[in-house]
């Protein structure tokens, strides 16, 4: 029998085209600069990847972590317990397991989303596991969050912050939005791209969103 996995699914837009390396990345050119650095000599730490919704946060720490390449653990938003945090950081005491397409991995990778919304024991926690003498050994740890309000700024001083602002990003998506769009459709009224781009606020998710609605009404 195939295996269902070998079935070739359609895909939303904002996956299909979702970067897979650094370097693909719309924009976001400090960000990229900083983060290719790190990847090129990586070393245990903690950082914060801080910006609005859609501008790659996510995704970026999942292509970090291809490009070192290091054994992922994501936590999705609002799953971030103490019980999560005491698990994983366990699990980051081992030695990293070897993917088997890849080279040595040296690293763990703890991706936590939205972490402003982690509970406040799992943050009490984090304080100690980000201190320098209980650190796991061999771990990157990476926050996304749209803002810090809610962290502690004894957290905030343990973790390095990057800007991933949208700002200046307008032309870049509405390139992005027009490439997709010759390559998916033939021949059909173009929309207003630069339309596209401003009601979503330079958002690259919602922006491929609403281009899908209109690839499928072209």
């Amino acid at each position: 029998m195939t295996s269902q996995t070998a079935f070739d699914f359609p895909q939303p837009l904002a996956e299909r085209y979702r970067p897979q390396r650094i370097q693909d990345f719309v924009g976001l050119e400090r960000p990229k600069k900083i983060i290719t650095a790190f990847a090129a000599k990586p070393y245990p730490s903690a950082w914060i990847f801080l910006g609005p919704s859609g501008t790659g946060k996510t995704t970026m720490a999942l292509a970090l972590a291809t490009e070192l390449p290091a054994e992922l653990h994501h936590i999705p938003a609002k799953e971030c317990t103490l019980e999560a945090v005491q698990d994983v950081c366990r699990r980051c005491h081992y030695s990293p397991r070897q993917p088997d397409s890849w080279h040595a991995v040296r690293f763990h990778l703890v991706l936590i989303d939205e972490a402003d919304q982690m509970s406040p024991a799992a943050q009490l926690a984090l304080l100690s596991k980000l201190d320098a003498t209980a650190f796991p050994p061999n771990t990157i740890f990476v926050f996304t969050c749209n803002a810090t309000d809610t962290l502690e700024k004894r957290f905030l001083s343990r973790c390095r912050s990057i800007d991933f602002s949208s700002y200046g990003m307008s032309s870049e998506i509405t390139s992005l939005l027009a490439s997709i769009w010759e390559r998916e459709t033939s021949g059909a009224d173009l929309p207003n791209f630069q339309r596209i781009v401003k009601d979503s606020c330079n958002n690259v998710r919602d922006a491929l969103m609403t281009l899908e609605t209109e690839i499928l009404a072209a």
